[in-house]
């Protein structure tokens, strides 16, 4: 009895010895060789070993929570995770909002162009040609104060320099461990130039943050024992430079065995069923990424659906305060873009105490945007209604209640339901753009695959196939839901009863 009492008190005692976590935050779509997932869809990359690396150090688990890369550091603001790392680059802009550690890793600007282009000796001279880059980025300030040179930003490395390829841009300027990883093994492409300007990154915390110094003293621990030198190694990204500004011998400690498998993996498949295996392989995260955006759209079409009948209530037959009300959310929110809604009240609504996870944060915005469009549809039906129904209903004795209840509803519903299911499928269209909230539906599942495999067309049409499998049945659902709300309907030889 004892023994047991003794087991079950280290039992309950054993959560509280347990290892504080350390969330870290990346973009892992198209980020390779920082944090990315492989070919065997795992995290990997020069960052996520160096941060597993200090998180040991310093004692804690590390967690990591994906973000977009323009979600990273609002994300941080708003307490999602404890620290960002993902090649953030320090500059003086950056460091008024937020802390850096010490740096980890010293690089440049590496420009790219077609194979057989001429050499570039400066920026000057790409004055009047269409020029790639990434946003919030140091090359990004560099092109923008180059006079004449046509600016085109990306979101991911890889549409960048493909875009090269297929002639819509006559180079690309980002950072040398990009241009090795994503242009380097691209026979079409070459890189160009000299090293231009003086790059370094660091680990971003909050500006009250004491974990900076942690960090700090775990990342010099690495680079005194040469684990830092060992990781850059490994990963081919242990330069000259590198070495000078970590005072470290110059010459690499490890074969370069992570650029190599990277290189490898990225070859093009040449065979059906090579592609059958890859998209095979990706099958757990097509089935969670599916399943995330039902869940979302149906929520959130039941919230637009709830909301919508208050709004219409509201803008019929409320006193006119109500229905002005009504009335102004309805145009507010039809003329404002869905995306700058889900970004105000994921990272907006902090700001005055409202923290919404990111999946309510989702459904909270689809469903209140496409409340407006159920409100308007509704609107439509009810008004579609002869209004000598209105009268018959009401001479016969019935309330303004019961009359809306039994007489008018049912018959609007019939023409409620086809532009309700229209707006379903837009939704679940629109869920999309949930990605941008830290959620990996299909769209963030699409990024993922095109940019571990290089293959944005398959990749597309698998995604497209998911989409059109989700919808299809709602579609039929609500034919048959339409044909047994109407007592009689018009088909294609006339009038049936």
């Amino acid at each position: 009895m004892t023994r047991l009492i003794v087991t079950l008190l280290l039992a309950i005692s054993f959560p509280a010895y347990a290892a504080p976590v350390l969330r870290w935050a990346a973009d892992p779509d198209s980020n390779a060789p920082y944090t990315f997932y492989s070919s065997n869809k795992t995290l990997t990359g020069f960052e996520y070993e160096i941060i597993n690396a200090v998180a040991r150090r310093i004692g804690r688990e590390p967690v990591f929570i994906q973000n977009d890369w323009n979600g990273l550091i609002p994300g941080l603001h708003r307490g999602l995770y404890d620290c960002v790392i993902c090649g953030l680059e320090i500059t003086p802009e950056k460091a008024d909002e937020v802390n850096f550690s010490i740096p980890y890793y010293f690089t440049f600007e590496q420009f790219v162009d077609r194979k057989g282009g001429p050499e570039l000796k400066s920026l000057n001279e790409l004055r009047g040609q269409n020029v790639g880059t990434l946003d919030q980025t140091a090359a990004l300030r560099m092109l923008e104060e180059t006079p004449g040179v046509i600016v085109k930003t990306y979101d991911q490395e890889i549409s960048a320099y493909q875009d090269i390829v297929n002639g819509r841009l006559s180079g690309v300027l980002l950072d040398y461990p990009i241009a090795k990883y994503y242009a380097a093994p691209n026979p079409a492409l070459q890189l160009t130039g000299p090293p231009f300007g003086q790059v370094s990154y660091g680990i971003a915390t909050e500006t009250n943050s004491r974990l900076t110094g942690e960090i700090d003293t775990a990342l010099r621990s690495l680079i005194q024992s040469g684990e830092l030198r060992d990781i850059l190694s490994r990963w081919g990204l242990w330069t000259d430079r590198v070495a000078e500004a970590l005072n470290q011998p110059a010459q690499p400690s490890a074969p370069d065995i992570q650029y190599q498998s990277f290189v490898s993996n990225i070859t093009p498949q040449k065979s059906f069923w090579s592609y059958v295996n890859r998209y095979a392989g990706a099958w757990r995260l097509l089935r969670q990424a599916a399943l995330l955006t039902l869940a979302i759209s149906v929520v959130s079409m039941g919230v637009a659906m709830f909301v919508g009948l208050i709004l219409v209530v509201l803008r019929l037959f409320a006193p006119f305060p109500l229905r002005w009300l009504a009335t102004g959310y309805i145009e507010i929110i039809r003329g404002t873009p869905l995306l700058i809604q889900l970004l105000f009240i994921f990272y907006g609504l902090p700001h005055v105490g409202i923290r919404l996870s990111p999946f309510l944060a989702g459904v909270a915005g689809l469903g209140l945007n496409y409340a407006a469009s159920e409100a308007e549809n509704y609107r439509a039906g009810l008004l579609s209604v002869p209004n000598g129904q209105w009268q018959a209903a009401l001479a016969l004795g019935l309330s303004r209640a019961k009359a809306l209840r039994l007489i008018i509803v049912p018959q609007a519903i019939r023409l409620v339901l086809p532009p309700l299911t229209n707006d379903f499928i837009a939704l679940l269209k629109d869920s999309s753009l949930v990605s941008a909230l830290t959620l990996v539906e299909l769209t963030g599942a699409y990024n993922r695959l095109a940019t571990q495999t290089f293959d944005y067309f398959g990749a597309g049409l698998l995604i497209a196939l998911i989409y059109l499998l989700l919808g299809l049945p709602f579609v039929r659902i609500a034919r048959w839901v339409e044909k047994g709300a109407s007592a009689g309907r018009i088909s294609g030889r006339g009038f049936n009863q």
